[in-house]
């Protein structure tokens, strides 16, 4: 096991002197790739920094192969971009900013020589997102997972059960490139490029998710499960009804909306807020934060589910509890 020590009250230190041994390598070589993105790795534990402000948020995510990826998919530095993306996305749907990260391999022997790439893909997503690693784990076995627990702060944080009737559904970014990478990959076909992309690299949004936050969002998740079962999540949460059109759905080139609303692990936000609160930040809102913010739809009472959806018709989509 790689882990750190460090005093509450002073910065990260040196790292821990280690032995010999092929486990003390392997950490060797991934401190050698991280450099200083690692602090004081070796001992048993992590301690981390006194908070001088707001609330701790805490994560955890594994990605394993053949489960959320084949490997004749993507390239080993991709697979750690990609699992260290999925992790930190989980502190941007809190409003949080990330602190530290921890790592843990399995590593069967025929991913050994691609563990360097790996680690090159984590520490990418690392260092844009102003985190550091500070300890993990290694294993072996017979398939190539990596679980990472995330560490963030957030000066507010927003949960998935805040959501009050009249609040605007939002969305950050486009939707449909992952669902359309894997649906060609599963026909055989190569995705387009910009599919592939927001497949293989996923942006955390880390930003736009504190800037939400500090704008009064009530309640916010990533999309991992597509937006139409992760708005059910977050209308269940919050005891409402979310009503989404389908034509406003940001969708990418040659996505049709009915598959963008399946699309998973698009790890953009999904979003409500008072509609005044959103007038407030909306015409400065892209060149500020570089990514969309789309209106999508209403929060109504989960009791107006059936006459709404009668209503509208097909060009509706609404979630209940």
């Amino acid at each position: 096991m790689f882990s750190t020590h460090g005093s509450p009250d002073e910065a990260f230190r040196a790292h821990q002197a280690m032995g010999q041994g092929v486990e003390f390598d392997t950490i060797r070589l991934l401190m050698s790739r991280w450099g200083d993105l690692a602090v004081d790795i070796g001992d048993d534990a992590a301690v981390l920094p006194r908070l001088i402000s707001g609330q701790r948020v805490v994560s955890t995510d594994a990605c394993v192969e053949d489960v959320h990826f084949r490997r004749a998919w993507l390239t080993p530095f991709e697979v750690g971009h990609r699992a260290a993306a999925a992790a930190l996305s989980d502190l941007a749907a809190m409003g949080a900013r990330a602190e530290c990260v921890l790592v843990a391999f399995i590593v069967p022997p025929s991913w050994e020589g691609d563990l360097p790439q790996v680690a090159d893909g984590i520490g990418s997503q690392v260092r844009a997102a102003g985190a550091r690693i500070v300890g993990g784990n290694l294993s072996r076995g017979r398939i190539f997972a990596i679980t990472l627990t995330v560490i963030g702060v957030a000066e507010r944080v927003v949960s998935r059960a805040g959501a009050a009737v009249g609040d605007l559904v939002l969305v950050t970014g486009t939707l449909g490139g992952p669902g359309a990478a894997l649906a060609a990959w599963e026909n055989g076909n190569a995705p387009e490029a910009w599919a592939r992309s927001r497949f293989a690299a996923p942006s955390p949004r880390l930003a736009a998710g504190a800037a939400l936050a500090a704008a009064g969002a009530t309640a916010m998740l990533d999309i991992s499960d597509g937006i139409a079962a992760d708005a059910r999540h977050l209308g269940a949460a919050s005891g409402v009804w979310l009503a989404l059109d389908e034509r406003r759905l940001p969708v990418g080139p040659g996505v049709e909306p009915a598959s963008a609303l399946v699309s998973g692990e698009e790890y953009e936000l999904l979003v409500t807020m008072p509609p005044a609160a959103f007038a407030a930040v909306a015409e400065r809102w892209e060149a500020e934060q570089g990514v969309s913010l789309t209106v999508i739809g209403a929060v109504e009472s989960a009791g107006a589910a059936e006459e709404t959806a009668a209503v509208r018709g097909h060009d509706h989509f609404g979630t209940d509890q």
